[in-house]
């Protein structure tokens, strides 16, 4: 017996209520026959309808008392608000009056002239979970336990105070406290009473009892690793053709010294003309009195920056001196192709630098023990202890390993201690590892010690460390490839080395790449902290950028630009890539899968962005501009709009260059400003209202003054965590010691114990103040 078919009903028209538009007897009538049951199987249940309505009528009841909330904890010297004015009427559609009774007015608030404007951007790449979403930052990796935390406010070259305490992803309701309180810093360095180490690495010792301690979760790494013997220490007139150079040559054909830097220093109108030769350093103390930021000439356009780690044991014996490796170009002009190998042997080096104490009663008393937090405001000296010479080119990027491989204090005068292991991109397409040798332990006759090392592997232009074993590299073809080096670094293997894997994601050369620093998880969501990190994230010259897992090698786009990716880096603390966007801003994208994908602005620099410097210990993110500005924010930035706490972007300094003379001069003490939603303060001028537009640069910025590199003190403990080291294209590199205050000096929820104390919090004591 066949099927039999339902009575096909004669429907009505949506379309008949036009004409029906004066009768509302009649249009009702018709909106009954509407609503009544078709008979058909697919079509949906009202019930369905009607939980469906109920759960958005709740959410956006939700996003209203947010709302409320949010307007309540305003500022109360800001205006009342102002009713929004009705639509006008338009033609060819119904504009029958409609009842408002119980029905919450929506208003705007009209901010002061200077303010951030409420911004109608769509901020996010992927459908929002909920009506509330305050695009908070979202750890992707909740650890447990204790970490530790400063006692008083640090200084250099002097043993900190550290006690335990709560970490800030301990508990829901800690993160949340910690995360608010960190947007009340308006400094542009970090608050001290709030820093924590937030990285993970896989080696992390996991003992109870001393877990939270540094030397647990930041372990030595290749310990059984010796230099190699028989180093060649090079004198001066040997290692000239490895050092920077003048664009010209002498008459008999040999490379002149690079000529001095000149630059004026101090405040403007009041500065002074200096000119630093290679190697030579410069206190900005001699000029601004208070200042702790030191200035040295590296010789020629620097590339490549980054502090070296230690472990907490051997920095008493060594003085508490910070070690950084400086790559700088052969010469000014210069100028690497991408994708075209330099013909071997291209003649460079690696330049480390050392901060250490200015005075010998400082290094006495931190040699035995006696410093303390009351110590003394020295801002150290810089000086070049080692060259390295290589023979493959310049450096286009330098990265320590994140854990510390420095030897122990000397056994005996015979072996040589390495002082870590270097990894860079040079000229040649190639990425070298160097075992670094201590410069303590190298001494020469002539005016310095040159050891000429190199251990090639592949292909590269950019890298990160996952951790002491897994190394990223990204391709010139658009491929990232990963290495786990471990094997041959303890092996001595120099070559013939396969990528454990290899991935096609983008269509041009990778030139940012990031590892999430976060375990895999099991199927039951349980974190393998003994695993390697599994996530990538990527920006290159086609525009995108990607994350990429290694279990499924493919890249998933997040955002697309049509602006070349310099720069990308992963913060634990804003929870996603920061990285570009449209116009040069700097924006940071959530890698949480409740919020994958969304993310927003952070700052919109005067030009392109170089480089995006993030630490383990603090949000302050770095930013190094081609207009010569080197500047600071807070990525915890306050989730909302138009409240009491400003969101401060600081200038450290900003470089200057006039094309006539060939002098430069480096400006600062700028005043912070607030980062301004341009276009709505476009409309409002238009509209005639008193809006002050801040200025933006013409857009023609000479080459030699961009600020290529940005590095905070990332590995070094929480006492050296504000020191910012930054290079420039001039050659000057610049370090400075920043941290930062709390809004009116009043530390919120009742102080930084209260914040970690405890995890039962009810959400009234939430959302106090």
């Amino acid at each position: 017996m066949t099927r039999q078919l339902r009575q096909r009903k004669s429907q009505v028209n949506y379309a008949a209520l036009i004409e029906l538009e004066g009768d509302e007897a009649q249009r009702a009538q018709v909106l009954e026959e509407l609503e009544q049951d078709s008979g058909s199987d697919f079509a949906p249940e009202i019930a369905v309808q009607a939980v469906a309505e109920d759960e958005d009528d709740d959410m956006d009841a939700d996003a209203d008392a947010d709302e409320l909330d949010e307007e309540d904890e305003k500022d109360e010297s800001l205006p009342p608000e102002i009713p929004k004015p009705k639509r006008p009427k338009g033609k060819g559609k119904d504009t029958a009056a409609k009842s408002t009774t119980g029905q919450r007015q929506r208003g705007t608030v009209e901010l002061a002239p200077g303010l951030s404007r409420p911004s109608n951007k769509q901020m996010h790449a992927l459908p929002m979970p909920s009506g509330n979403h305050r695009h908070r930052a979202t750890p992707i990796y909740w650890r447990q336990g204790k970490v530790e935390r400063l006692l008083s406010s640090p200084k250099l070259f002097c043993a900190p105070r550290i006690v335990a305490a709560n970490s800030s992803t301990a508990h829901p309701a800690i993160a949340s406290r910690i995360g608010k309180a960190w947007g009340y810093n308006v400094g542009s360095g970090p608050l001290w009473d709030m820093m924590e180490d937030r990285a993970w690495f896989k080696e992390a010792i996991t003992d109870a009892e001393t877990e939270y301690r540094e030397a647990s979760r930041r372990p030595k790494v290749y310990r059984n690793l010796n230099m190699p013997t028989g180093l060649d220490i090079l004198t001066r007139e040997q290692a000239s053709p490895y050092l920077p150079s003048d664009v010209v040559t002498t008459e008999e054909g040999s490379l002149k010294p690079p000529p001095s830097v000149p630059c004026f220093f101090g405040l403007l109108g009041k500065q002074t003309r200096r000119e630093l030769s290679m190697f030579d350093t410069l206190r900005i103390s001699e000029h601004i009195p208070r200042s702790k930021s030191l200035v040295f000439n590296a010789g020629a356009p620097v590339w490549g920056l980054d502090w070296c780690p230690l472990h907490p044991d051997d920095r008493p014996s060594r003085n508490n001196k910070q070690y950084l490796a400086v790559g700088p170009f052969p010469s000014r002009s210069h100028s690497p192709d991408i994708g075209a190998k330099a013909a071997r042997p291209s003649h460079a080096c690696i330049q480390i630098w050392s901060l250490s104490p200015s005075s010998e009663d400082v290094e006495m008393s931190n040699a035995d023990g006696k410093a303390d937090e009351t110590g003394t405001d020295d801002p150290g000296r810089m000086k070049c202890e080692l060259v390295v010479c290589i023979e493959s080119g310049p450096a286009h990027e330098l990265k320590w390993c994140p854990l510390p491989a420095n030897d122990g204090p000397q056994q005996n005068d015979m072996t040589v201690r390495k002082l870590g292991l270097l990894a860079g991109v040079f000229d040649d397409g190639s990425l070298s590892i160097y075992a670094v040798p201590d410069p303590d332990d190298i001494q020469s006759d002539g005016d310095g010690a040159h050891p000429k090392l190199e251990l090639q592997e592949t292909s590269c232009m950019t890298l990160d460390w996952a951790n002491s074993e897994i190394i990223a590299v990204g391709c010139t073809n658009g491929s990232i490839a990963v290495y786990n080096i471990a094997e041959a670094i303890n092996n001595g293997t120099q070559s013939n080395i396969l990528p454990i894997y290899y991935m096609s994601v983008h269509q041009s050369a990778v030139r940012g790449l990031a590892w999430v620093r976060a375990p895999p998880a099991s199927a039951s969501g349980t974190p393998l902290t003994s695993e390697d990190p599994t996530v990538l994230a990527s920006g290159g010259y086609d525009g995108l950028e990607c994350f990429t897992d290694t279990r499924d090698p493919h890249g998933n786009v997040f955002n697309r630009t049509r602006d070349v990716i310099n720069c990308l880096a992963n913060s634990v603390y804003a929870g996603g890539a920061i990285t570009i966007d449209h116009e040069n801003t700097v924006k940071v994208f959530q890698t949480t899968p409740t919020m994958l994908g969304r993310g927003h602005t952070f700052i919109e620099p005067g030009g392109p962005v170089w480089s995006v410097g993030v630490s383990d210990y603090h949000p302050q993110l770095a930013v190094g501009c081609a207009d010569g500005a080197c500047s600071t924010t807070n990525s915890l930035r306050p989730t909302r709009k138009g409240g009491a706490v400003p969101f401060f972007v600081y200038k450290i300094y900003q470089m200057d260059y006039s094309r006539k003379t060939g002098e430069y001069r480096m400006l600062e003490n700028f005043l912070p400003q607030e980062t301004q939603d341009r276009p709505s303060a476009t409309r409002a001028k238009k509209q005639g209202k008193t809006v002050e537009i801040m200025p933006v640069g013409t857009g023609a910025w000479p080459a030699e003054v961009g600020v290529h590199r940005t590095a905070w003190n990332s590995g070094n403990g929480l006492a050296n965590a504000p020191l910012l080291a930054s290079a420039t294209a001039s050659g000057l590199c610049r370090v400075d010691w920043l941290l930062g205050r709390w809004m009116k000096d009043k530390v919120p929820y009742g102080g930084v114990d209260a914040m970690r104390a405890t995890a039962e919090m009810d959400s009234e004591e939430e959302d106090e103040d």
